[in-house]
């Protein structure tokens, strides 16, 4: 049975109308192909790596599995729609926390219109995706059963300063996130999530060490997903700690040359998280 997500924290969202991403309960995630050239060059993305004998073992599990395409009724009713098959990277989680950052201080391609080219700037340029090399685009941080998730306001997140960024880091390994500014982060959870041989920095790590040779495609406007589960960390369980990339509609080739757009985001996340 299909079903809306209950633990998407950006993009595009089935609500009030509009038509977003579905779910079912064999792990599957269904992603609405957008009826410009968008939809058609992510199919191509995965089409492309996921058939790559250059892309490494070890870098093919950062990439959700490609499952083909499917006709299938839209979220909104309004009729079947093709939709990318996707892993839903999410379904083995219990009340995962889980922050979506979009890399790169430039999140325009370089084909895309002049329009689109100032639209990107201008959010590039008012967030913190210029300044830091990326930017947060959404999360949610499980809490407790009785508190449920913290979820910041996309208008709050839309708004962060580098400042802010520090802090939601900070608060999103932390057992006291809240909304309250005035409550310090405990970072309890940072050296098990973010961490060891098997964390968060590590895996973001090896990705860049990849990204530091790899010409094989340049991601625009992409963003790295970072999940766990404060739940088994509690019980003294691993985190299963994982980072993710999701959203490549706007990849084009590398030709030859290092993305260094998306490299310089990562280096500065690496950055950050390096210093809590």
């Amino acid at each position: 049975m299909l079903k809306v997500p209950d633990h998407q924290v950006a993009g595009h969202q089935a609500c009030d109308g509009m038509v977003g991403p579905l779910v079912d309960d064999s792990g599957h995630f269904y992603k609405p192909l957008q009826n410009s050239e968008r939809g058609s060059a992510e199919v191509a993305f995965y089409t492309s790596f996921s058939s790559n004998n250059k892309i490494p073992n070890h870098i093919l599990r950062f990439f959700p599995l490609f499952h083909g395409t499917r006709l299938i009724e839209a979220s909104d009713g309004s009729g079947l729609h093709p939709h990318l098959v996707l892993q839903d990277v999410v379904s083995s989680y219990h009340n995962p926390s889980i922050m979506d950052i979009k890399i790169g201080s430039r999140t325009w391609y370089p084909e895309a219109s002049d329009e689109y080219i100032q639209k990107c700037f201008k959010k590039d340029r008012e967030s913190t995706s210029l300044a830091l090399g990326f930017r947060i685009s959404g999360l949610q941080v499980h809490g407790s059963k009785e508190s449920g998730f913290w979820k910041p306001d996309k208008k709050l997140i839309k708004n962060f300063t580098a400042k802010d960024v520090r802090l939601i880091l900070r608060k999103f390994v932390s057992s006291n996130a809240s909304a309250d500014s005035g409550v310090d982060p405990d970072c309890s959870f940072a050296s098990t999530v973010y961490g060891g041989s098997n964390g968060i920095l590590a895996q973001l790590l090896e990705l860049k060490a990849w990204f530091e040779d790899q010409t094989i495609f340049h991601f625009y406007s992409c963003s790295v997903l970072m999940i766990y589960s404060k739940d088994s960390v509690s019980k003294g369980r691993s985190s299963g700690a994982e980072v993710k990339l999701v959203d490549f509609a706007h990849v084009v080739e590398g030709k030859g040359i290092i993305d260094h757009n998306f490299l310089g985001g990562l280096c500065s996340l690496i950055k950050f998280i390096s210093e809590i």
